[in-house]
């Protein structure tokens, strides 16, 4: 790892990391902590907030950068608008000054087709995935601005790239996503603020347990034969990303398994 940011471009800068409380966020927000950045861990499970901070801690240490590495830890839901405006507040006086903002927070719910879908879990997953996103965002570019830097990276998918039967409304929060995103970027491309998109296809971790609304063992099934990426895989492009000289702007990564082509098509060692 220390030859990725064998730089001390990330030392001291804060990043805040969106639905940190597990999987990409959890591993994203200790990858930064070892960087030697200050992190701000936000999600709306504050049991789990405690373990991840007790890790970044610890990462710190032995990435024995001397410099960074506090944590603070704040209960956020995106799609509460309230909550998110009041961002800031939550925050000591020394963390009010970001450098990055992390948009993970996102969540899918079952593969059911059109005409099947369950609306409220629609609602959800638009609220938090586009609708909070672009909320938690428009605060951020005007920090950014009042800053004259910064840094958005924003958690896509593969996903937003092509749709797929079963993901009719996940696909779309994505496509969504990444049209904002694409946007974004060309607004502020008369500023110093950076915008980033990583897509993900196959990532194993506690996200399919929602999506099959619980259901371990069929969360498991969509990996069978073949080798997902893992949370800290994706974290490692997100850091990778933000350490780059501040001229430098990585507009997308698009990230597989490396027997994975698209939604649908991916070997598996059982076919």
């Amino acid at each position: 790892m220390s030859g990725i940011f064998s730089t001390s471009r990330l030392f001291n800068k804060t990043a805040l990391i969106t639905g940190a409380s597990g999987g990409i966020g959890a591993a994203t927000a200790i990858l930064f902590a070892r960087a030697g950045a200050n992190v701000i861990v936000a999600a709306r499970r504050k049991e789990q907030l405690s373990v991840v901070a007790e890790g970044c801690r610890k990462a710190n240490k032995e990435g024995g950068t001397g410099q960074g590495g506090r944590v603070v830890e704040v209960v956020l839901d995106v799609a509460d608008r309230r909550g998110v405006d009041g961002i800031f507040d939550k925050l000591p006086a020394d963390f009010r000054k970001i450098d990055i903002l992390v948009n993970n927070a996102g969540l899918v719910y079952g593969t059911d087709h059109v005409g099947d879908i369950n609306e409220t879990e629609s609602d959800t997953m638009f609220n938090t995935n586009v609708m909070g996103m672009i909320h938690l965002t428009q605060i951020f570019v005007r920090h950014f601005k009042q800053n004259n830097a910064g840094h958005i990276i924003q958690l896509g998918s593969v996903a937003g790239r092509e749709g797929y039967a079963g993901g009719s409304i996940y696909c779309a929060t994505k496509h969504a996503l990444h049209g904002f995103t694409v946007a974004l970027m060309k607004e502020l491309v008369n500023t110093p603020i950076r915008v980033t998109e990583v897509q993900p296809g196959m990532v194993e971790t506690s996200f399919s347990v929602t999506r099959f609304r619980g259901d371990a063992d069929k969360a498991k099934s969509v990996y069978k034969g073949i080798q997902p990426l893992v949370a800290e895989d994706v974290a490692e492009d997100i850091v990778w990303a933000a350490s780059r000289k501040e001229h430098i702007n990585v507009a997308e990564i698009f990230v597989l398994p490396v027997n994975q082509a698209s939604p649908n098509i991916a070997y598996r060692s059982d076919q």
